[in-house]
């Protein structure tokens, strides 16, 4: 089993689809797209409020690649014990 499965989604600005595109002040309260000019004004919290679609979408596929290899770890480990069988 990996032992790290972190992950990157790309947010995406909800008015043009551009992503990674961003200007935003140090503290992230203020969000603006640079192709499209669209102002964030909640900043980085309303941009992941936004693209938490995109944000699931990713989670479910990194639940599933996680779950898989769970599984054929399980059945590795037990592999040729003839008092446990796995279906």
């Amino acid at each position: 089993m990996k032992d790290n499965y972190s992950m990157n989604v790309s947010l995406q600005c909800v008015t043009c689809g551009n992503t990674g595109a961003f200007d935003f002040n140090e503290d992230k309260t203020y969000v603006r797209c640079t192709a499209c000019n669209r102002e964030y004004l909640n900043g980085y919290a309303e941009l992941v409020e936004l693209n938490q679609e995109n944000i699931n979408n990713v989670l479910e596929e990194k639940k599933s690649e996680i779950a898989q290899d769970l599984k054929n770890d399980i059945l590795k480990a037990f592999k040729g014990n003839k008092y446990i069988k796995i279906k």
